[in-house]
């Protein structure tokens, strides 16, 4: 069982930066791939990013390429999400999520845990 708690949302102006964080409870938690995903109003989920068990290998939504980058540190069973250049557009909930398989996160947007999500509002 893992559990997941994200944190280090907020409102931020356009331009701005924000970092987000997901603490996982456990100790398999490096056994895990780990993904953001973010769901505006009225739009479904989406994904944002992964990282795999190790850190290495990261992958990226063609919208955040270049201004967001994912990373973890297993010592400390944290992934982050830094988040630079923000746009209104990536006002949206933020939500970390856990699984043993990439393909899962990445190509069909499941996963086995999901933490409670993160609010990130960018104002123009």
């Amino acid at each position: 069982q893992v559990q997941l708690v994200e944190s280090g949302g907020g409102l931020v102006q356009a331009g701005g930066s924000l970092r987000l964080s997901c603490a996982a409870s456990g100790r398999t938690f490096s056994s895990y791939a780990m993904g953001w995903f973010r769901q505006a109003p009225g739009k479904e989920r989406e994904f944002v990013a992964a990282i795999s068990w190790s850190g290495a290998s990261t992958y990226q939504a063609d919208s955040v390429e270049g201004r967001f980058t994912i990373s973890r540190d297993n010592a400390k069973n944290t992934v982050y999400l830094q988040m630079n250049s923000l746009k209104p557009e990536d006002t949206a909930v933020y939500y970390c999520a856990a699984d043993r398989q990439m393909r899962r996160l990445r190509a069909q947007g499941l996963a086995d845990y999901w933490g409670q999500g993160t609010q990130v509002t960018v104002s123009s």
